[in-house]
C-alpha cells in the first residue's frame, strides 16, 4: 500500500460522502420528476450519476494503490424539498460541502507527504470548482425565474445541457 492506513480510511470515508450525494441528487430527481420539472429532474440525475462516477473513481485509485476498498453505510437523503429552488440551493450547500471535504483530504495527503494521492486529488479540486459553479448557476436560473415561470428556465437549462453535456 503506497498510503497509510489513515488515508486510506479516509477515502473510503469520501467514497461514501460521494454515494450520499449522489443518493441526495437521485432524491432531488425524483422529485422534481413530481413537481413536472421534467429537464431539472434530467439534470440532477446526471448529478447522481456525476457522484456515482467520483466514488467509483476513489475505489479504483484505492485499490490501483494496493489499498482496501471498505464500503459504509449511507444515510438516507433528506425528502420533501418542497420547491425547486429548494432543491437548487440544497445542491450548492451539498456542493460546498464535498468540497470542503475534497479540501481536508488533500490537507491530509500534504501533512502526510502523500504525492501521489495529492495529485490525484488535484482533479477533485478542480472539478470542485466547476461543480459550484454549475449548481450557483443553476440556483441563479431558477431565482431569476421565480415560481411562475420554471418552465421557461427548464428551456433555458435544456439550452445549457445541449451547450455543456457535463453539467
Amino acid at each position: 500500500m503506497i498510503f497509510s492506513k489513515a488515508m486510506n480510511d479516509a477515502l473510503n470515508k469520501q467514497i461514501g460522502n460521494e454515494l450520499f450525494a449522489s443518493f441526495s441528487y437521485r432524491q432531488m430527481a425524483f422529485e422534481l420528476e413530481e413537481l413536472g420539472l421534467k429537464i431539472f429532474s434530467t439534470r440532477f440525475h446526471q448529478q447522481a450519476d456525476e457522484e456515482h462516477e467520483h466514488a467509483m473513481k476513489m475505489a479504483k485509485y484505492i485499490e490501483d494503490c494496493g489499498g482496501h476498498v471498505k464500503l459504509g453505510g449511507i444515510d438516507a437523503p433528506k425528502t420533501g424539498h418542497g420547491t425547486c429552488k429548494a432543491m437548487a440551493e440544497a445542491a450548492l450547500e451539498s456542493e460546498k460541502r464535498v468540497s470542503r471535504q475534497i479540501f481536508d483530504l488533500m490537507n491530509l495527503a500534504e501533512s502526510e507527504k502523500d504525492h501521489s494521492t495529492r495529485s490525484f486529488l488535484k482533479w477533485f479540486v478542480d472539478e470542485q470548482v466547476e461543480e459550484i459553479a454549475s449548481m450557483s448557476d443553476l440556483l441563479q436560473l431558477v431565482e431569476m425565474a421565480g415560481d411562475g415561470n420554471l418552465f421557461l428556465a427548464e428551456q433555458r437549462l435544456s439550452e445549457m445541457m445541449k451547450a455543456d453535456p457535463h453539467g
